[in-house]
């Protein structure tokens, strides 16, 4: 018989999941790996949730992680940097390798690179980066010297990294720490003694999704291949292979799957009340995408999903995105979704009191004039 349960419940067990409801006592390490992973295209956002999550913290404590080889930052899902455990980075980067885009006509007419040349490439990097920190600039001038690859400075002096985002998804390169404002790359082995290598994707699968189901189930077969990128005709088929581990569930009518270990506890769940105040790119928005309307309604998607791929920090109320929030100085401006009902004043100020201690700073909120019909305001 399927199980039945709601999207309150669903949410309020996400929360759960994801370290917010209630906080954590985890250690770094352990926030990123429960979120498999943590985009830090912005490292301030980065730090921030993995903060947010956690009970007591520190400013620069993942700089010290990633110093310690206790996290690695590479690019993964959907082309973006990202931090990641080094025990557990190669089962999602092995996945995002298997699609080969690089191989793809139209990627090689852009670029001007055969898969031919892709290999070349990845033999010279391998060499120069083997026990080796290099900049950008160093590791442009040795990958140019070699036969045949003199055409590809200028795209991989480009900051969008695209000719050597493959590289990294193959676990031959990741970033290194900086030298003051340049990055620099290295091995993944050289950044961490704990790395484990890069599975082959039927060992890769498995463990990808049911990281992925403990952090962001009740969870579609699509939402699983948007955030990673992986073909949903091959996910079908990877799924399947799970066989009982995982179960389908209804959630209010939504057909949806999580691991059948968490079944009893999600079922057990109650709606959550509880008000988080989350930073911009943050993982309980970007797991299941900015699309999911269970999460971020839809009539607000412009507004926390923004131009160049900009993801606005947020206000969650029992696990839906009820409005956004920005710093001004040393005031929360929080624009509250004016469909998410009354707005929690008491919840907001104590939500910002715990992020004036996170960040250091004493902020205050106070009330304003509502901005618009549809959205009210506190600063």
């Amino acid at each position: 018989m399927t199980v039945r349960i709601t999207w309150p419940q669903a949410l309020a067990w996400r929360m759960r999941r994801h370290l917010l409801d209630p906080i954590s006592k985890e250690s770094v390490p352990g926030v990123v790996r429960r979120l498999c992973g943590v985009q830090t295209q912005v490292a301030s956002s980065a730090e921030l949730a993995v903060r947010v999550r956690r009970q007591t913290s520190h400013a620069g404590e993942v700089g010290r992680a990633l110093a310690e080889g206790r996290l690695i930052k590479t690019w993964a899902m959907r082309g973006t940097l990202h931090l990641l455990t080094p025990e557990d980075a190669g089962t999602f980067l092995s996945l995002i390798a298997a699609g080969r885009s690089w191989e793809r006509p139209s990627w090689q007419r852009y670029f001007g690179v055969t898969p031919a040349g892709m290999e070349r490439l990845r033999e010279v990097v391998r060499e120069a980066l083997d026990g080796a920190v290099l900049s950008r600039e160093e590791l442009v001038a040795v990958v140019t010297k070699a036969h045949g690859l003199a055409h590809v400075a200028d795209g991989l002096r480009s900051g969008w990294g695209t000719l050597l985002k493959p590289l990294a998804w193959q676990g031959d390169l990741c970033f290194g720490p900086s030298r003051g404002t340049r990055v620099t790359f290295t091995r993944p082995s050289s950044a961490s003694p704990r790395w484990a290598g890069v599975p082959g994707p039927d060992e890769a699968a498995p463990r990808a999704m049911a990281a992925y189901l403990r952090a962001y189930g009740p969870a579609t077969y699509e939402a699983f291949s948007g955030w990673l990128a992986f073909g949903r005709r091959r996910l079908r088929a990877r799924f399947a292979e799970l066989g009982d581990t995982v179960t389908e569930v209804d959630v209010a009518g939504d057909r949806a799957f999580v691991l059948t270990e968490d079944l009893d506890e999600l079922a057990a769940t109650r709606p959550s009340s509880a008000v988080r105040l989350l930073p911009g790119f943050d993982q309980y928005v970007l797991g299941p995408g900015t699309g999911d309307a269970r999460v971020v309604p839809s009539a607000h998607r412009a507004e926390v999903s923004k131009q160049s791929g900009w993801i606005a920090p947020v206000v969650v109320k029992g696990g839906a995105v009820c409005g956004t929030w920005q710093l001004d100085k040393d005031k929360v401006r929080v624009a509250w979704f004016a469909e998410s009902g009354r707005l929690p004043r008491s919840a907001l100020r104590a939500e910002v009191a715990r992020l004036s201690g996170i960040l250091g700073r004493d902020l205050a909120i106070q009330p304003e004039p509502t901005q618009s019909p549809t959205r009210a305001s506190l600063a």
